[in-house]
């Protein structure tokens, strides 16, 4: 496998809120989504999500706390924690979540 450029595949995506899979790594699908400032859906998964702002900033609310996570910083959703993009979101996000 060679060297992946995030931000270029970042920059590449049609529009903020889609995402593609940079590739996986045991049971955990890695991507790259580029945000907006608008706020996204509450939803909850079955297993923990790590979410690294590569560039930005990501605001937050889990289980109903209000979490900011900046540039080079990392947030792990415990699994089943209903959370969602509150807006002021922008930026580059990385995602790892198991499939």
């Amino acid at each position: 496998m060679t060297a992946i450029d995030v931000r270029k595949v970042a920059d590449a995506l049609p529009g903020a809120w889609s995402s593609r899979s940079l590739g996986r790594a045991g049971a955990a699908d890695v991507k790259v989504l580029r945000m907006n400032e608008l706020p996204g859906e509450e939803e909850a998964h079955d297993t923990a999500e790590v979410l690294f702002v590569l560039d930005g900033r990501l605001e937050l609310t889990v289980d109903g706390a209000a979490v900011s996570v900046g540039q080079g910083e990392m947030y792990v959703v415990p699994a089943g924690a209903p959370h969602a993009v509150r807006a002021g979101s922008r930026g580059t996000l990385v995602i790892v979540e198991a499939t």
